[in-house]
């Protein structure tokens, strides 16, 4: 097992449809190189640990005791995996044939490379906008205030999403999301897994930039792909998760930023984080579908 390419860590809740068509896709599409499949199920409310344990009994299922949450139960996969890269994948995705051959072959290929993620299209075929620049002082005070919403087009939150990104080229990013994430076991061994703190949201951006102030690069692999339906955990939630994002919004902010900037701007910051939150949850009693946030560029939207 020591000489296994590839773990795929996928990280379950409450997504048994989801998770199994999950599964059936990196069994159907994944070739050409030697794998393990774990899923560490967190306290699912349905049946997903029972149809793992039924139709896909190759996969080792991992069961947490407790609700641990998103980063947390995605770093018990990783210490369980046994492969030379570890990939995390969330339940609502389906995987492209070769898509993990060619991010392992990528990553062979590209030794200074410490984790890289692939495309994500949405089920229509269009591309989801999933590159994040790391923000500054500016953008993140407008994001708060959905600038981008008012503003569409303008050159400051632009630059954060990326929109003029080039989704046919692979190249170095600042950040891209865990939706399906490969990572060089040296990486989190040495330098260290998911961080904690940011119990879901932030997390791919917090373990970026992480990278990045310690000289890693990151890229993004355009020619594998995989399918993303999104947040579909998240938006089981409601008024919970818009309170959680916007929680680690302000944690962000705090572990990253604070400490450059004077008095007044950290309260401008903080204040507007408070009243995203609030419209946040105006635009969710008045929504028709109960969708708390699109996910990380669902459709091209902006969360």
């Amino acid at each position: 097992m020591e000489n296994i390419d590839l773990s795929i860590i996928v990280a379950s809740y409450g997504t048994a449809d989801y998770l199994e068509k999950c599964l059936t896709s990196i069994y159907k599409n994944t070739k050409n190189i030697s794998y393990e499949v774990i899923v560490v199920d967190d306290c699912s409310p349905d049946h997903s640990p029972q149809m793992v344990r039924e139709k896909f009994p190759q996969a080792k299922l991992i069961e947490n005791e407790k609700n641990l949450r998103y980063t947390e139960t995605n770093n018990k996969g990783l210490d369980a995996c046994q492969g030379r890269f570890g990939l995390l994948l969330n339940s609502d995705v389906e995987v492209h044939e070769g898509a993990f051959e060619k991010l392992v072959t990528f990553m062979d290929q590209n030794k200074d490379v410490a984790a890289a993620g692939p495309k994500l299209i949405n089920p229509d075929g269009s591309v989801q906008h999933c590159i994040r620049s790391f923000p500054g002082l500016m953008v993140m005070v407008l994001q708060t205030l959905n600038f981008h919403k008012i503003f569409p087009g303008n050159r400051f939150t632009d630059k954060y999403y990326n929109t003029d990104f080039d989704y046919n080229l692979t190249q170095p990013i600042d950040s891209i999301g865990t939706t399906a994430f490969i990572i060089r076991r040296s990486i989190w061994e040495n330098i260290g897994k998911l961080d904690p703190k940011f119990t879901h949201h932030f997390v791919d951006l917090s373990y970026c930039l992480m990278l990045k102030q310690k000289s890693e690069k990151v890229f993004y692999v355009h020619d594998a792909v995989v399918t993303h339906y999104g947040s579909i955990s998240i938006n089981m939630n409601g008024k919970k998760e818009i309170s959680r994002v916007h929680d680690a919004l302000r944690l962000f902010y705090d572990e990253y930023y604070a400490d450059n900037h004077s008095f007044i701007y950290n309260f401008i910051v903080r204040q507007g984080i408070k009243l995203r939150a609030f419209v946040k949850l105006i635009e969710f009693k008045l929504s028709k579908n109960g969708e708390v946030l699109g996910g990380v560029g669902i459709s091209g939207k902006k969360s």
